[in-house]
């Protein structure tokens, strides 16, 4: 039986970049399925008393130094190309939206990599809609699709709805990955969502 992966996750997280690079070649390995699940973070962080870890330990000059420093040397050692963004700590609002037009499309995972390259590769500002809307031409998506998604009344209320249902399986924070019921969280979780994937063959 295939094996799917859910993979919750939010475009302004650098450790769901790094994860999404690595996670296709895991899944492949093992003939597993990936399904993306869109949420907005900072709701997330609201309804479990949570914060980014950047933001936690912002005063431990060297905790905050290591976790840049792990960023990096993740990417380095997977042949990754990282960049911490100019504009971190992110909104991703308008994109995340956009993402969830994108949900089960052909062109789902043109979008995500486009959108997560043009943050933590090319540094670009995402939050405004002409450039989002540029990055989305660049790569020849539907232009029209996605920005109904973003000004929408229906694009808004997937997002919060899928958000609350991803807080009700008990995610805290992204990436959050699935397998069956079993939860995973961050990147550095892969390995076990790997175990896990083994266990079940």
């Amino acid at each position: 039986m295939t094996q799917n992966v859910e993979f919750v996750y939010d475009f302004c997280s650098p450790n769901a970049y790094l994860a999404h690079k690595v996670l296709p070649d895991l899944a492949a390995r093992h003939a597993a399925r990936i399904r993306y699940v869109p949420v907005l973070l900072s709701t997330v962080f609201k309804a479990t008393n949570n914060q980014s870890p950047f933001q936690a330990f912002s005063e431990n000059r060297k905790k905050s130094a290591y976790l840049t420093h792990d960023l990096h040397r993740f990417a380095r050692r997977r042949g990754l190309i990282f960049h911490m963004s100019p504009y971190f700590p992110l909104n991703t609002k308008i994109a995340m939206r956009g993402a969830v037009a994108a949900m089960g499309k052909p062109w789902e995972g043109r979008y995500i990599d486009a959108v997560f390259d043009a943050i933590w590769v090319h540094g670009q500002k995402i939050d405004d809609l002409n450039v989002l809307t540029d990055i989305v031409q660049e790569h020849e998506l539907p232009v029209r699709k996605i920005r109904e998604a973003i000004t929408g009344d229906l694009g808004k209320q997937t997002l919060k709805d899928q958000t609350k249902a991803a807080v009700r399986r008990g995610v805290f924070g992204v990436p959050s990955l699935f397998v069956g019921s079993e939860m995973f969280f961050g990147k550095n979780s892969l390995a076990n969502v790997e175990l896990e994937l083994e266990a079940l063959h």
